[in-house]
């Protein structure tokens, strides 16, 4: 009996994740793309300042499902913050200077066109470890509600 109300639970939590996921869908299919709206290029004017640098948003978690595309940028020998964990897994991409890589209290150098991947709930974080601005990318996607 009580294997039957747990099945029960199970399927309706499967079928509101599957109700969800169509509602999204179709807004996301509502939503009309063009060249225009496809494409970002970096503007200055339109940077957000942080205590060490600055971030650009290519793409903010609105536009597309929770995904973005952000460049950081950090003064030599900063953080943007400490190493931290979410649930959402992420991507760096470094484009310039030289970059420490935290992942669960190991670290690891990283310089241009060098990658870190960051998996769920893991422990993770990117310094300037050079004299010159740290540039990379990130890319995430956000866990939308």
């Amino acid at each position: 009996m009580a294997i039957n109300r747990y099945l029960l639970i199970l399927v309706s939590f499967l079928i509101l994740a599957i109700q969800q996921t169509t509602a999204q869908d179709k807004v996301e299919q509502e939503k009309v793309f063009t060249l225009e709206n496809c494409v970002n290029q970096f503007d200055k004017n339109n940077t957000v300042e942080t205590k060490v640098g600055y971030q650009y948003w290519f793409v903010d978690k609105n536009f597309l499902d929770g995904r973005t595309l952000k460049m950081s940028v950090v003064a030599p020998h900063e953080a943007t913050h400490a190493p931290h964990s979410h649930a959402e897994d992420e991507f760096f991409f470094v484009l310039e200077g030289t970059a420490e890589f935290i992942l669960n209290g190991e670290t690891v150098k990283g310089e241009p066109y060098s990658s870190f991947y960051c998996p769920p709930q893991s422990v993770h974080g990117i310094r300037n470890i050079g004299d010159t601005e740290l540039k990379y990318l990130v890319i995430k996607k956000y866990i939308m509600d």
